[in-house]
């Protein structure tokens, strides 16, 4: 496990410098490409740091056991090593988490698709509702979200909208939401105070990654 923490390190100091490249800077497509693979690493890079400073404190705690020391001190020493101990533990199980595989489109972009499904109206304003919850989620994350194509109803709701949401982690987060969503309330566009039920799809894909084609014209 630590040879593989090793070089995961190795491969974030190497991010590092090149995300300070003025030639990688100068290449926006290189460069995201670049902080994502930096970003997905910083979990992993700064617990596995902060467990090797762990490891140096509890080494120090133990030497200091080893010296003569007053009964106030050596109790103050030993409640010391007991919990840098625990923290030990707690953070190589931490560790053990962070190496399981992950999906590779885990840190990608997101397109999220929302069509309103049977309900008529009512169905179209939950679709709009889903549509809001999703995108103020994304504020809250600290995301960027931008509508690429809608079918707006005169009410306020969508019977179709398309839009990214762009963040670290996006798509680890958002992707077990596809699927059928439905909703019983009483619509506004109801006057006889019934309950409706209202149903809208959504499809979550990550965003797919821009390649350069040549086109030979022969």
């Amino acid at each position: 496990m630590f040879s593989k923490l090793d070089s995961l390190e190795e491969r974030y100091e190497a991010l590092n410098r090149q995300l300070s490249d003025p030639e990688v800077i100068a290449n926006q497509s290189e460069f995201q490409k670049l902080a994502r693979a930096h970003a997905s690493l910083t979990d992993v890079v700064g617990t596995y740091r902060e467990y090797q400073e762990t490891l140096r404190q509890l080494d120090e705690a133990r030497a200091l056991l080893r010296d003569k020391l007053d009964p106030e001190l050596r109790e103050l020493a030993e409640m010391e090593a007991e919990e840098l101990g625990e923290k030990k533990e707690t953070l190589e199980h931490q560790l053990q988490i962070l190496l399981l595989p992950k999906d590779p489109n885990d840190e990608k972009n997101v397109i999220m698709e929302i069509r309103a499904g049977t309900g008529g109206e009512e169905a179209a304003l939950f679709a709009g509702a889903l549509f809001r919850m999703y995108t103020r989620y994304a504020e809250k994350q600290g995301w960027r979200s931008e509508i690429l194509s809608e079918n707006a109803t005169d009410i306020g709701g969508y019977k179709e909208i398309i839009f990214l949401i762009e963040g670290q982690g996006a798509y680890s987060r958002l992707k077990f939401e596809s699927g059928v969503h439905r909703v019983q309330r009483v619509p506004t566009t109801e006057a006889s105070g019934r309950i409706h039920t209202s149903a809208a799809t959504v499809a979550v894909l990550p965003e797919a990654e821009e390649v350069e084609v040549e086109i030979n014209p022969n």
